[in-house]
């Protein structure tokens, strides 16, 4: 095969002093779009402590977008009601545990950031899959499915509690159709039975 005109990484060349075409960072400086400074929002901790709050409000289109990525990489092993019991665990994967029981619904939320970008146990970090907006959105997400279960109604606003009383009304399914009646007769009865045709009598040779 061709080998292109340029250099794979680690590869060695012979242009630097050094040998390595792969160069280090120069001193003092940050690369465009490296810089970490804020530590709640790329590390889910604060003064080295799991943060207990969001970086950022936790909007409708952030919960919204936190569903879409939780059931691309989450529900295949966690499902999408967040019990552990996803499609390869269903073929034979090891289980995770349910989002649901006491130690996570105590968990500090940054637990979760923290889980997916270094991994934990049998779970892979999915840093390089899942970028530092959409872990925190994924994360605000499964604090949603927590509350499904233990949420009460004084967690709705009060301003949406009708929405909780009104009974979605459910049309009546149709009749089922009326068979169509069988000829000469009405449905159910039996057809009279079509009258045999007239044996012409045999005529014998004499």
């Amino acid at each position: 095969m061709h080998d292109a005109p340029r250099y794979e990484p680690l590869e060695e060349s012979a242009f630097f002093t050094d040998g390595r075409a792969s160069r280090v960072l120069v001193a003092n400086t940050v690369a465009r779009g490296q810089l970490r400074d804020d530590e709640h929002m790329y590390t889910g901790k604060i003064g080295g402590q799991l943060a207990t709050e969001f970086p950022m409000p936790v909007t409708t289109e952030i919960m919204a977008r936190g569903q879409e990525r939780f059931n691309v990489f989450c529900s295949p092993c966690h499902s999408r009601k967040g019990d552990g019991t996803g499609m390869i665990v269903q073929r034979g994967f090891r289980q995770p545990p349910s989002y649901h029981e006491e130690r996570l619904l105590n968990a500090p939320v940054g637990h979760f950031f923290d889980v997916m970008t270094n991994g934990f146990g049998a779970m892979q970090d999915y840093s390089a899959q899942v970028p530092v907006a959409d872990r925190w959105a994924i994360a605000a997400y499964i604090r949603a499915l927590q509350l499904s279960r233990q949420g009460t109604v004084n967690d709705v606003p009060a301003d949406r509690r009708e929405e909780l009383e009104r009974s979605p009304v459910t049309p009546a399914p149709p009749p089922p159709p009326a068979e169509a009646a069988p000829p000469g007769g009405a449905a159910g009865e039996t057809a009279p039975a079509a009258a045999a045709p007239a044996q012409r009598p045999v005529q014998e040779n004499r």
